[in-house]
């Protein structure tokens, strides 16, 4: 059998930097690699989880230019947890000004868990701005995705979790789970906010892996880190991503001629296996690859391990 592949070692950005996009909303950005080697694009999770160090490791920082952002209203960019003006087009559009802010005619698209939803979102709709795409954890947003995690499904297999999830919502608001947290955190209130984001968050830091991993989950018990990720999520939720359902793969043909790679764990909660099928089957010039043993959390050994092969494969590919 051959060696699991890791991350990279530890680097620190060459540059820094914010891009005012409009609205009010300014984003924080970084590059790590060498200027002027493969232009790629890293696409965060959530909505709102923002980056990490661990995120820039994923490229052989010899061969590839990575830009990583947060997303409108979560990480470093301002303001903090903001809902105005932030929605999956916003996003998309501020992609776009990022790319020709890095002064690139395409690049590599990276994303996971809502990541990957966005960076489908962008590429079927600048496909000529792609040159290839890596998407991990699928989640094309429809209303049987958004119902399996946050009202019936997963509820199942983590009924001691699922108990404390629902805790501040009083019974008789429980038919609609999204649509009570979202009264919660958009309440006056700010310790309503927070009991709502807290509980929100830790719920997904505690379902994405497949064993229990703290490193992984300690961070969204975090305070600022719940608030932003709570608040954007749930808003870009109730509002389903601002798609029609079942979009992302009615437009997968679109993504026809850009070569790709699917990688999705057998035991994601958060993102059922079968819509990474789905997707497969809608683009099957991508490779496609499901990974036994694994939940959701792109650090999850066989997850990460075709990830970094799929950086390394792309690494010498014309821009």
């Amino acid at each position: 059998m051959s060696t699991l592949r890791d991350l990279y070692p530890a680097i620190e950005p060459y540059e820094t930097g914010t891009l005012d996009v409009g609205d009010g909303h300014v984003v924080y950005w970084e590059r790590v690699g060498q200027r002027g080697a493969k232009p790629a694009v890293f696409v965060h999770g959530g909505p709102g989880g923002g980056i990490s160090p661990k995120q820039r490791r994923l490229f052989d920082p010899t061969r590839y230019d990575v830009l990583l952002f947060d997303q409108r209203g979560c990480g470093r960019s301002t303001p903090h947890a903001e809902l105005n003006a932030n929605t999956t087009w916003h996003l998309v559009a501020d992609m776009e000004r990022l790319r020709e802010m890095m002064g690139v005619e395409r690049w590599q698209v990276f994303g996971g868990s809502w990541g990957s939803t966005l960076s489908l979102a962008y590429a079927q709709k600048h496909p000529e701005r792609v040159s290839e795409i890596i998407l991990r954890g699928i989640y094309t947003l429809t209303k049987a995705e958004l119902d399996w995690y946050y009202q019936f499904g997963v509820s199942q297999m983590f009924p001691d979790k699922w108990e404390r999830f629902i805790a501040p919502i009083p019974e008789g608001e429980r038919h609609d789970l999204m649509a009570a947290y979202r009264r919660r955190l958009t309440a006056d209130d700010r310790a309503v906010q927070m009991e709502a984001a807290r509980a929100w968050s830790i719920w997904e830091g505690e379902t994405i892996t497949l064993l229990p991993d703290p490193e992984t989950s300690d961070k969204f018990e975090e305070d600022d880190f719940a608030l932003a990720f709570a608040r954007i999520e749930n808003h870009f939720f109730v509002h389903g991503g601002w798609l029609d359902d079942g979009q992302l793969l009615r437009e997968a043909h679109r993504l026809a001629d850009i070569p790709g790679v699917i990688v999705h764990g057998r035991y994601d909660m958060p993102c059922p296996a079968r819509f990474a099928w789905e997707l497969h089957k809608a683009w099957p010039q991508a490779e496609f690859h499901l990974i036994e043993g694994a939940g959701h959390a792109f650090t999850e050994p066989g997850i990460l391990d075709q990830l970094i092969r799929a950086t390394d494969k792309f690494a010498g590919s014309a821009q």
